[in-house]
């Protein structure tokens, strides 16, 4: 199986940006769809953004379109979310998942899941 560590978070004012990183490790990450996923208290988790084994599809949350970047780097085994404009709404832990899924695949198929980094944005 594979295991992903998350790192890049942080607290930020609100119109700054972050890079969030999610290295992978235990299998050839180019084997899995990877996502981000985030989560802030009291809220339902919501599934930020996706992309899938060679990079070539992706899906973003409407409400980070325009504003987050999903890339990876399958060489390096790592995984980006270029978070910019962020708002108090961003504020969450966010983590990343692999998905043995061809394709991006559904929350449901993300199996194996970081701790998460925690973005706190300030208004």
């Amino acid at each position: 199986q594979v295991q992903v560590v998350e790192t890049g978070g942080g607290f930020v004012q609100a119109g700054g940006s972050l890079r969030l990183s999610c290295t992978a490790s235990g299998r050839t990450v180019s084997n899995y769809a990877m996502g981000w996923f985030r989560q802030a208290p009291g809220k339902e988790r919501e599934y930020v953004a996706a992309i899938s084994r060679s990079g070539g599809w992706t899906y973003y949350l409407d409400s980070v379109k325009g504003r987050f970047t999903i890339s990876r780097d399958n060489a390096k085994s790592t995984v980006y979310l270029q978070t910019e404009s962020l708002k108090s709404e961003d504020t969450a832990v966010y983590h990343c998942a692999a998905s043995a899924y061809i394709g991006l695949g559904l929350p449901s198929d993300y199996h194996y899941w970081g701790q998460g980094t925690q973005v706190t944005v300030s208004s």
